[in-house]
């Protein structure tokens, strides 16, 4: 099935969303927006998606604002514009189900925000990162100038933010913002690899985890210690858990059912 600017497919417990706008290096467009945040909505009440990957059709992953419209924007629609971004990301932030990006070609402006709101990122080894909002005469959108300090440092985040130049994705590796650098003809391989062994995993488990790392970001050290204790408590109770045990003990593979 589609919706126009989004693809979206199933297969084997992943869910794989395409920015479908090649044309313009899946610029985003409202309809691309809000179908990736309804996505995201669904395939978290859907007891057959596992895992999400989301990835762009054509030359490369986004290339986030459409310049081309952006000098015919009123400040009204700037602020409706970036709402529906704003909705997407918290959405996916929300998602208790793990989220990759798969990069290729360039993830640039609000298209690289995009990605650092996914929770693992593999890339391309050729692909290129760039915040050029400074380009155009704008800041951050989408959750960049959250993200990508806690990930690389004050310092280095406004070096980027106010170059706008393009960083390699060898570079992004390097600093811990890519997960996996993989050859660009294996890009689609080693994503779908990657997402069926998270697939199989203890769900609920993930879930969890996404909760506590992200809420650690702001949390103090007690308020963590107490999350976990009280996670873990609950954790205990699940039939993955009981698995997990039955299998480490039989000494065989754990067949996880998210429950």
């Amino acid at each position: 099935m589609s919706r126009e600017d989004l693809l979206i497919s199933k297969e084997n417990s992943v869910l794989s969303l395409t920015l479908n706008r090649p044309e313009s290096l899946n610029a985003f467009s409202p309809d691309m927006i809000l179908g990736l945040t309804n996505s995201m909505k669904e395939a978290q009440t859907d007891p057959e998606v596992k895992v999400i990957v989301l990835s762009g059709a054509g030359r490369s992953f986004s290339a986030g604002g459409d310049v081309k419209t952006m000098g015919d924007r009123t400040a009204t629609h700037a602020y409706d514009h970036i709402g529906r971004l704003n909705e997407l990301i918290l959405t996916m932030r929300n998602t208790e189900k793990p989220i990759i990006a798969a990069v290729h070609g360039f993830a640039a402006g609000a298209g690289f925000n995009l990605a650092l709101a996914c929770d693992l990122i593999i890339a391309a080894d050729d692909s290129k990162f760039a915040l050029s909002f400074s380009k155009v005469g704008l800041i951050s959108d989408g959750g960049g100038a959250y993200f990508l300090p806690r990930l690389v440092g004050p310092h280095l985040a406004k070096q980027f933010f106010f170059s706008g130049e393009p960083i390699s994705a060898e570079r992004m590796y390097q600093l811990g913002v890519i997960n996996e650098l993989v050859p660009a003809d294996k890009l689609r391989e080693e994503t779908l690899k990657l997402a069926t062994n998270l697939a199989f995993g203890p769900g609920r488990a993930y879930g969890m985890m996404k909760k506590l790392v992200d809420h650690s970001l702001t949390a103090t050290l007690d308020e963590m210690l107490e999350q976990e204790r009280i996670t873990q408590t609950m954790m205990i109770a699940t039939e993955d858990h009981q698995e997990g045990v039955a299998a480490f003990k039989e000494k065989r593979r754990p067949v996880f059912t998210g429950k």
